[in-house]
């Protein structure tokens, strides 16, 4: 349980300007490759701005929900409304194991001792960094499974990426799309679109379920910092989708994926 000293980073004060350079950093990582670079957000406040683990969680999931709330209609513009509706039962199937995953794993992580929560977000970086290499540099097939079969696995996989994103604070993109791809055959681009209107209920139920717990307080405590950092993360995100294929994906994701397990050592060692 989260205790007055997890409520608060070590460092109590912060440059605002520093606090939206970082934001604007991330989000540009996030945006080369198409996602919202929460799961480099989450080490940068343990690591830069001394928050406990608990409580950057809780920032980065209300930070992560600014984020796809800006994303969403963007992606509706590319990906057209009525294209995404004809695929409504895609988003249910996920959608019934995402939610109880949310609640789940938010009600796991307020739990969880400091130690073992800074251990888990550590073995979860390297899923992330796994799942971007495998959605990144290898070409997805589809498992064309029968209905029957189809549907449970849709259902289980959303439980286990409803936990993953509460525990980690972030949209889930990095695990929808590719379990998009290879559970319903979708196109990746269709994918990035269903795997936002997954994530914005799935992040609410999270959301709503960290509020319940006193170590929410932390929001309340660092709003500005929250807001200042979340403009910096949409306005990084912008430019870097103008810089998407600047740099070759067989450069920029590997550097990428270092980028996260260098952080989950980090983490892993984190006292």
């Amino acid at each position: 349980m989260a205790t007055d000293k997890d409520l608060a980073p070590l460092r109590t004060t912060h440059s605002m300007p520093v606090v939206f350079g970082a934001g604007a950093g991330i989000g540009v990582l996030g945006g080369m490759i198409g996602l919202g670079g929460a799961e480099f957000r989450l080490p940068l406040l343990i690591s830069l701005f001394a928050f406990a683990a608990l409580s950057a969680v809780i920032l980065n999931k209300a930070m992560s929900l600014v984020v796809v709330l800006v994303a969403l209609p963007a992606r509706l513009a590319s990906v057209p409304a009525a294209e995404l509706a004809a695929r409504w039962p895609v988003a249910v199937n996920l959608l019934a194991g995402s939610l109880l995953g949310a609640w789940a794993g938010a009600s796991w992580a307020v739990r969880m001792r400091s130690a073992t929560l800074y251990k888990v977000l550590a073995a979860l970086m390297v899923l992330m960094a796994a799942a971007l290499l495998v959605t990144h540099t290898t070409t997805l097939g589809t498992l064309a499974l029968p209905l029957w079969a189809q549907v449970p696995c849709g259902v289980v996989a959303g439980f286990g990426i409803g936990v993953v994103a509460a525990i980690m604070g972030v949209a889930g993109g990095e695990l929808l799309i590719p379990t998009i791809v290879l559970l319903f055959g979708e196109d990746i681009k269709t994918a990035g679109s269903l795997s936002l209107l997954v994530s914005l209920p799935t992040m609410l139920v999270a959301f709503a379920r960290y509020s319940r717990d006193g170590s929410f307080a932390v929001l309340g405590a660092h709003a500005r910092f929250t807001m200042v950092m979340a403009a910096g993360s949409v306005a990084g995100a912008v430019l870097g989708g103008l810089l998407l294929g600047v740099f070759p994906d067989l450069v920029l994701i590997p550097a990428l994926a270092v980028i996260l397990l260098l952080s989950a050592v980090k983490l892993a060692r984190h006292d």
